[in-house]
């Protein structure tokens, strides 16, 4: 049933949004310059899905997800303080981000796609010249991101939902923080 809701969602909204639209604050709001000044040059946003927040880690305190294209995930990872990792691949067995990344896609408009999360801290969340983590999620297969509760255990967290672009499968996934790291969790079809 939540998957139905979850693709009626999706359905519902076809029309890619500004990227502005949903993360403003007084001072900072998500753009090339924001994305690049946190990840490096490597990095741009991607066109389509929108930034979504919520509290990833469960600490109390906004993260953002923000949807982008990177070249070489492993670039600038100590220059700017982030971790890529590949969830993805972990689940499906070998998620080593030196060997994965090198990975291509078949469909070259998938390749480099991202999702880049910052665990926000302090009164300024994920706006913060300082946050708490920041990590580059690398080979996620989405078309569209969404946030929502999660049911783990006797526990509701919050997890970026994807809707998969592979043909013809109208596959929902989920990718969580288990309390150390990023898992992914393929939830299963799209019942459209």
């Amino acid at each position: 049933m939540i998957l139905f809701a979850f693709a009626a969602a999706i359905a519902k909204d076809p029309a890619p949004q500004k990227i502005t639209d949903d993360v403003k604050s007084s001072s900072v709001t998500v753009t090339e310059e924001f994305v690049q000044k946190a990840f490096g040059d490597s990095c741009t946003l991607l066109k389509g899905p929108k930034p979504w927040k919520g509290d990833f880690d469960g600490d109390g305190v906004e993260d953002i997800a923000i949807p982008a294209r990177c070249k070489n995930p492993l670039e600038d990872q100590a220059e700017y303080g982030f971790k890529a990792i590949d969830p993805y691949g972990d689940f499906y067995g070998y998620g080593n981000v030196k060997v994965t990344s090198e990975f291509g896609s078949q469909d070259p408009d998938m390749k480099g796609i991202s999702v880049l999360v910052i665990h926000g801290a302090g009164p300024e969340a994920w706006r913060s010249e300082t946050p708490k983590a920041k990590y580059l999620l690398i080979n996620l297969p989405y078309k569209t991101l969404s946030v929502k509760k999660m049911q783990m255990r006797k526990k509701k967290i919050t997890a970026i939902y994807l809707e998969e672009q592979r043909e013809g499968d109208g596959i929902v996934s989920a990718v969580y923080w288990d309390g150390k790291k990023y898992k992914y969790d393929p939830v299963g079809a799209n019942f459209e």
